[in-house]
């Protein structure tokens, strides 16, 4: 394995280390929230607004692990339909598909990220948050998410299995 490519996977094992985290957090968020409201407490302000951060680092830091694990929901039910030749056609279709879906979303993020730094945009609810340190995960996530599909079109493992059916 080259240094480059043990780089790339720490770094989606990483992405999804702190995604996990978050969503332990998320956990205790709501019931530091909960317990304070049945006290008769008014939970804290950026309680809420750090669980709704957490929800989109959660979301876009754990997809590229997702894909690269096969974890994202896709149906099998058509594809196991079909034959293994044109299935194998289908799939890296589809995965090809994926592929140019995440590089126009990584490529908008990324427009949307670097307007947010020209213009110094802060998200003022609970605290002042700059705008980039939420934006920033989607060229990161939409292009790591490229990547990864890209490995279905190329490479000889396949993104669908052709199995229906639930296999955990």
């Amino acid at each position: 394995m080259t240094a480059v490519s043990k780089y790339y996977k720490f770094l989606i094992d990483a992405m999804a280390i702190v995604a996990g985290a978050t969503l332990v957090w998320l956990m205790v968020s709501v019931v530091i929230s909960v317990v304070m409201r049945n006290l008769g407490l008014q939970p804290f302000a950026w309680l809420f607004t750090s669980s709704e951060y957490g929800l989109l680092y959660m979301t876009m830091l754990g997809a590229p692990w997702l894909v690269r694990e096969k974890g994202h929901v896709h149906i099998e039910l058509v594809t196991s339909a079909i034959p293994d030749g044109p299935r194998r056609i289908v799939s890296r279709l589809v995965a090809l598909a994926c592929v140019l879906v995440c590089v126009i979303l990584a490529w908008k993020g990324l427009e949307l990220f670097l307007k947010n730094i020209e213009r110094g945009d802060y998200d003022t609810r609970a605290y002042y948050y700059p705008r980039w340190l939420l934006t920033i995960t989607f060229p990161l996530s939409f292009g790591l998410m490229a990547a990864e599909f890209m490995r279905f079109v190329v490479g000889s493992e396949l993104m669908h299995t052709g199995e229906a059916g639930i296999h955990e």
